[in-house]
């Protein structure tokens, strides 16, 4: 029995340790990429680079272990695909992270936490999600939205002082580092980031009514996401010297964005969009806000300013808000591993049918 309720918990919470896993890999990839841009590398370059990179890794493990299940490739789907990889890599990396010129990795966390509300905000739009104005929750939804909104604009436009560091940074990147002189114009490619990032969410999930194979999935997003960005990088990067990368800092973030975030990270995504739903996958991203400030002032000296704390608390609120709203959702269906399918079995008279039900983490997976 104690091994049943083992068990039976581990299955209930294994896509909450997977997000937090997540979250953590998402953390340490902020640092190691600005240290990398500091140092000189192109961030169009990069994007391309680490996609090969996860393609490559990928690859052998789609081949292999969904060689049996994984659906035909038909030209619509490869289309659909196409245009994933575009909302995922080609057009959402390059505008996130050439933002990290103008920003600061603090910045980037926070916003990245409006995701959930905008992708709430689609999904409620395509009839996704349920929103019922009538009962508190439903009303919480609205207001959690709004506040994130709120605090999204109070980064946004407001810059606010310096908070003073309380000591020496433990750890210093150095090199041609960023002066983040146009901050208006890095918070516009985050926004606009952020806002293509949901729309990627919103559409995995329908991709993957038709395309239920994660791996291969993964792998096909890697390949052409890399070479959407490639092409786009030849047409804005015109020197060859940026296509170089030595064994340094740029080769070690490269290698780790390509295995552990395109590759593990995005396949553990897709596997809770299917299990979950897509806002369930965003509703952890204030976890690496919280990790990311605590490093970046405590451990490498990063300023922080007053209007990223106010408006970074301001959409935390928010959004916390607006899953306390959608929890209501939850209860009135049955979890997840106690969730049946129900199973007709005929017998003679056809009026007459029996009704068992299976549990869901028996159905055969792909």
């Amino acid at each position: 029995m104690e091994t049943g309720s083992v068990t039976s918990t581990y299955r209930r919470f294994k896509p909450h340790l997977l997000m937090v896993l997540a979250q953590m890999g998402y953390t340490f990839l902020y640092f190691i990429t600005e240290a990398s841009f500091n140092h000189g590398m192109n961030p169009h370059v990069y994007i391309t680079y680490r996609h090969i990179v996860a393609g490559f890794v990928m690859l052998p493990f789609a081949y292999f272990l969904e060689r049996k299940t994984r659906p035909k490739l038909t030209i619509a789907l490869f289309l659909e695909i196409f245009v994933l990889s575009l909302l995922g890599v080609g057009l959402t990396l390059n505008m996130y992270f050439a933002s990290l010129r103008y920003t600061s990795p603090t910045f980037l966390a926070s916003m990245v936490n409006t995701i959930a509300c905008l992708t709430f905000v689609m999904a409620v739009i395509l009839r996704l999600e349920v929103l019922d104005l009538r009962k508190p929750r439903g009303v919480a939804k609205v207001l959690g939205t709004l506040i994130s909104l709120a605090g999204v604009m109070t980064m946004t436009l407001y810059k606010g002082s310096i908070v003073r560091s309380l000591g020496h940074p433990l750890i210093q990147f150095r090199g041609n580092a960023s002066t983040h002189e146009n901050w208006l114009k890095g918070s516009v490619l985050t926004v606009t980031s952020c806002i293509t990032w949901s729309i990627w969410y919103i559409m995995q999930a329908y991709t993957l009514k038709r395309y239920p194979a994660q791996l291969s999935l993964t792998t096909w997003m890697n390949f052409v996401g890399a070479a959407q960005s490639a092409f786009f990088t030849v047409i804005v990067e015109h020197r060859r010297a940026a296509w170089a990368i030595g064994f340094n800092i740029d080769l070690w973030s490269t290698i780790y964005a390509g295995v552990v975030v395109s590759g593990l990270i995005i396949f553990i995504q897709l596997w809770c969009t299917e299990e979950k739903g897509p806002v369930f996958v965003t509703m952890f991203n204030p976890l690496s806000t919280l990790l990311v400030a605590v490093l970046a002032y405590f451990v490498l000296g990063e300023k922080l300013y007053i209007g990223s704390i106010v408006g970074g608390v301001i959409v935390i609120v928010g959004l916390y808000l607006l899953l306390w709203g959608k929890e209501g959702d939850q209860e009135v269906q049955i979890r997840p591993e106690e969730q049946s399918q129900i199973i007709y079995e005929g017998h003679e008279d056809p009026k007459t049918r029996i009704i068992r039900s299976a549990p869901k983490h028996m159905k055969e997976e792909p």
